[in-house]
């Protein structure tokens, strides 16, 4: 054993069983705080480490043409755990990486426990530890089901007046895939704020026939329902979906988010009146794109959060005249969720730049998926290790998918709407021109496992 003091890590899914991996496997000692079966939550069966509570996959194993696929690419370059149990426990599922749920989680509970550097303790961790010899290293990651107690705590640190709430997520875009000939860019009344130019947002307009057929779908489109456990946990921030607002009468998303004024649009009337003047034409309602990244590659629809299944949204938002062919980096959802705003409260190394001894991992830290939950503590945990042994450890290049989705939470996302991504190419700095579709991607991921293999060293 070593006489290095411990990193303490609070919570035993993914993202704690991966940092408390890359943590001890870098020489230093752990101790993994897991509170089942003591305590139970809302979603998990068993008492295993890193349960996989819904879905057994972990999306597409593609590393050439997929970001996800990119990601588990480098997780196995750093030799994760959760990555090598699931490859282990594989089950057929096309080109996604879907896995023996049960198998998994008690291969990775296996490898921890004989772990000759981590100790598993079951016990509940109920407030964020002040700074002390004892703890003066510890990672945060209890994920969306985070105790009451220990969620009380972190809103009393951070300000945040409540972490448990249903995120009423809005689509995100991908701004090359908009028809511009139909778009057009402008803000309302072209103002021009702290940074803009009077043309910041993309809209998308709509006549009267098209806009009524557009409510109609929406009222009408399969929606997601509330697990019994989550029935009574409010919106967040008084956010309404979209659908819920059309249900209130046929003119209420024109008067909402949809409203038309201040708004012309250039593409239906003559470019010139009889004297000369630029004339443009109202429209009956327009859908306004708001810029989601520091890049402009992603852009979210402004006030269309909906709780409508995946399919029906991708068929209803294609009928906004512009997205006919619009590809999503997120489609929205709605679901009780536990996430920080990282942007405002993390810095680039995941530490609370209040309390710089704690740092936050996993789902917490506004990531979607298993496997981003997982990439957030597998750095969580070399930041931590690097530090513990007095070392510099440089944050992955931009370009990569690690890298990429740790700017995006500590700091390239805006703090005033931020809301939880998938790892996706949006996040990535812009390729070369000239390159669509498949192409354009291989062009992402190649870059992206050479600057990777160059941050590893090899």
């Amino acid at each position: 054993m070593t006489d290095t003091p411990p990193i303490h890590i609070i919570g035993g899914g993914l993202a704690g069983s991966e940092a408390a991996w890359q943590a001890a496997q870098a020489g230093v000692p752990v101790i993994l705080h897991e509170m089942r079966p003591l305590k139970e939550t809302e979603a998990h069966r068993t008492d295993s480490l890193a349960e996989l509570v819904c879905s057994n996959s972990l999306r597409s194993d593609d590393s050439d043409y997929n970001a996800v696929g990119l990601l588990h690419d480098e997780m196995r370059r750093c030799r994760s755990l959760i990555m090598a149990s699931a490859d282990a426990h594989q089950v057929p599922a096309g080109g996604a990486l879907a896995v023996d749920r049960n198998g998994f989680s008690e291969a990775v509970t296996q490898a921890l426990q004989k772990h000759p550097l981590i100790s598993v303790v079951r016990e509940e961790i109920r407030a964020l530890p002040d700074l002390s010899p004892q703890w003066d290293s510890v990672i945060i990651a209890t994920g969306p089901l985070t105790s009451a107690p220990l969620a009380e705590s972190i809103s009393k640190v951070t300000g945040v007046e409540s972490l448990s709430f249903f995120d009423a997520i809005a689509p995100i875009v991908h701004r090359e895939s908009i028809d511009m000939s139909k778009a057009w860019m402008q803000s309302r009344y072209d103002k021009v704020g702290p940074g803009g130019t009077g043309s910041d947002y993309i809209n998308c307009a709509m006549n009267k026939e098209q806009y009524e057929n557009f409510v109609r779908e929406l009222i009408a489109a399969p929606k997601t329902e509330f697990k019994e456990w989550e029935k009574h946990t409010p919106y967040f921030d008084g956010c309404l979906p979209i659908e819920v607002m059309a249900e209130r009468g046929i003119d209420t998303l024109r008067h909402g988010p949809m409203k038309p004024v201040g708004l012309t649009n250039p593409h239906t009337a003559p470019p010139q009146d009889a004297d000369g003047k630029r004339k443009f034409s109202r429209s009956y309602a327009v859908v306004q794109l708001r810029q989601d990244n520091a890049l402009g590659t992603l852009y979210n629809l402004v006030g269309f959060q909906t709780k409508m299944k995946y399919a029906d949204q991708t068929r209803v938002f294609r009928m906004i005249p512009g997205l006919e062919n619009a590809e999503f980096a997120r489609l929205g959802g709605l679901h009780r969720n536990t996430f920080l705003n990282s942007p405002m409260l993390l810095d680039a190394q995941l530490r609370l730049k209040s309390r710089p001894h704690i740092r936050f991992a996993g789902q917490v830290t506004g990531v979607e998926g298993y496997v981003e939950s997982a990439a957030m503590g597998l750095l969580a945990g070399l930041f931590a290790a690097s530090e513990r042994k007095g070392e510099t450890r440089d944050r992955p290049p931009r370009t990569t998918a690690l890298g990429a989705l740790l700017a995006h939470i500590t700091g390239e996302a805006n703090a005033e709407t931020f809301q939880p991504m998938n790892v996706n190419f949006g996040l990535f700095p812009p390729i070369a021109e000239g390159k669509g579709g498949r192409d354009r991607k291989l062009l992402y991921t190649q870059r992206a496992k050479k600057d990777f293999g160059a941050w590893l060293g090899i």
